[in-house]
């Protein structure tokens, strides 16, 4: 059955744009995709590395940032996606080499403080951001030659970068890499007796998901052509970190999964529900409740005990 269900959400991605229904959906899809790489890129933290980040916004900010004030200053666009994508490797680096002091609540507290820091310095380093005012991005990049102004052409681009972004996740989950990260989360004073260097995996899965993150902000920054201090905030932190518990730490579908929910209640729901986010409430204290380990490994749970009170053997289901 997986590879069933994999081809058919590959199918149903791919045709996505002549079906959905109007460029208003299509972007909505593009924000779903863009938020999804930014919930992977943090997922690597918290659900392999079992280090829980509330300033990844910061990294997120930088990376767009860094983008639209190159261009604003008259760089190229591949010059500027460079530029954005080596500030967030170094501001991930410094992140590391000051919240890794600490572990539990000691780091989410000290990527909390990074994080409003740097949201600090968007918002009143007036002369280098513009303040609230932000800055506006002309164009989106044409790689190869290719326009993507249109709705349907972005969101294509968007869909190139978050496959590729599955496929390295997916890498980085079978890998001796991936394994060690994972061991570091469950039992570091044995894979530091057994002679890893404990701390070193945990700069390189930050600067790891660091990258991820710069790319998600570079996507939006693209996507949305302004960037201001609101994408540094906590509640961006907040939300991104939601979109993967919600959907399933420590899964590859589960931040996708998160990062759906979250953007089309933001943006669909809120067109019908005046009160959207206590709805949205409502369904995360529901997964909480009834999915403890989150939406995706709780349906797969509830799929299968759905198939033993049938009398359906569960072997089958897609793990």
């Amino acid at each position: 059955m997986k590879p069933a269900a994999l081809a058919l959400a590959g199918v149903a991605l791919l045709t996505l744009p002549y079906w959905i229904g109007g460029p208003y959906y299509v972007n909505i899809a593009s924000q779903i995709l863009i938020w999804a790489v930014f919930a992977l890129g943090l997922n690597v933290l918290v659900g392999y590395g079992g280090l829980v980040s509330l300033g990844h916004a910061g990294l997120f900010g930088t990376a767009a940032y860094a983008a639209a004030w190159l261009v604003a200053a008259g760089a190229g666009q591949l010059a500027a996606a460079t530029g954005a994508i080596g500030l967030t490797l170094l501001m991930s680096a410094l992140f590391a080499v000051l919240a890794l002091r600490a572990t539990g609540i000691g780091f989410l507290m000290i990527t909390l403080a990074l994080g409003q820091i740097l949201w600090g310095i968007a918002y009143r380093w007036i002369s280098l951001t513009n303040g609230d005012n932000g800055i506006n991005l002309s164009a989106r990049p044409m790689p190869l030659g290719l326009s993507l102004a249109s709705p349907a052409a972005f969101y294509f681009a968007t869909l190139v970068i978050f496959a590729l972004a599955v496929g390295m996740m997916a890498c980085f989950v079978a890998s001796p890499f991936g394994a060690s990260l994972r061991g570091t989360r469950d039992q570091p004073r044995r894979m530091s007796a057994l002679g890893y260097d404990v701390w070193l995996i945990r700069f390189l899965a930050v600067l790891f998901s660091g990258f991820w993150t710069g790319i998600a902000g570079l996507l939006f920054c693209y996507y949305d052509q302004f960037v201001s201090p609101h994408l540094l905030t906590l509640s961006s932190s907040a939300e991104v970190l939601l979109m993967v518990i919600s959907g399933g730490s420590g899964t590859l579908l589960g931040p996708i999964a998160g990062a759906a929910l979250v953007v089309a209640m933001k943006t669909i729901a809120s067109a019908y529900i005046e009160r959207w986010n206590l709805v949205l409430g409502a369904i995360f204290v529901a997964i909480i409740v009834l999915m403890p380990e989150g939406l995706v490994p709780g349906s797969r749970r509830l799929w299968r005990w759905a198939l033993q009170r049938r009398g359906t053997p569960a072997e089958g289901v897609a793990r």
